[in-house]
């Protein structure tokens, strides 16, 4: 009897197994909402990239039918590390006094602050006008702008100010879409121009491609509205 009495009390004491699928729903759950995370947001991401794409190629080179302007805006571009003009830089440049010496305009404005270094690009460039015998009454600077949506603002509120009201802007051909949809804002009669490049290839590489693309949706989405400037 007492045998069978402590037997019964050892089955009694033995703990109970825990099932070994409790906790396997939950993991499944998060790693479901996980992957639903990155599907949405991958394709969130090929539907802004295919935007920018399409806005760009949509922008249109021009809102008026004019050939001859009150001023050619010059885009900036960074110097080098010595307050040289980078080729780039000089491309817009040359391409602008040229421009000047067909009789497309009077008057040159270049426009650029001291975005990426402590030179002034609007200076580096009236500069190199000035070495091309373009003379300093034709020569205008803009020395405040720190990107594309301050360049045709500020350039705008200068054209205002001289009684001027048409521009064409010359800029690198990879960068003209962004101007035009940011140009489109201002009150000017506008027109765009690319400089071609100096060195071939030099402006058309898929790394600056890509990056003006990511510049280019970051104006649709952020910039247009929150860094707005009233020329």
């Amino acid at each position: 009897m007492a045998i069978a009495s402590s037997s019964r009390q050892t089955r009694r004491r033995a703990p109970a197994r825990r099932p070994l699928h409790r906790y396997k729903p939950i993991k499944l759950g998060k790693k479901r909402w996980a992957v639903r995370a990155l599907l949405a947001g991958g394709l969130a991401g090929v539907i802004l990239v295919g935007w920018a794409v399409v806005a760009r190629r949509l922008v249109p080179t021009a809102n008026t039918s004019r050939d001859h302007f009150d001023a050619i805006v010059v885009l900036g571009y960074p110097a080098d590390g010595d307050g040289n003009p980078t080729p780039e830089e000089l491309a817009r440049v040359s391409e602008a006094v040229r421009e000047y010496e067909r009789g497309i305009a009077s008057r040159l404005l270049f426009t650029g602050g001291p975005a990426h270094n402590q030179f002034v690009e609007a200076d580096v460039m009236a500069g190199a006008a000035a070495a091309q015998g373009i003379p300093p009454s034709a020569i205008f600077v803009e020395t405040k702008a720190t990107d594309t949506i301050q360049n045709a603002c500020y350039s705008a509120r200068i054209m205002q100010a001289h009684g001027w009201h048409s521009a064409e802007v010359v800029s690198s051909a990879y960068h003209l879409p962004r101007a035009g949809m940011i140009f489109s804002h201002t009150p000017l009669d506008w027109r765009l121009h690319a400089a071609p490049p100096l060195q071939p290839g030099a402006s058309g590489s898929k790394a600056v491609s890509a990056l003006e693309i990511l510049k280019t949706m970051r104006y649709l989405v952020y910039a247009r509205w929150t860094e707005t400037c009233e020329p």
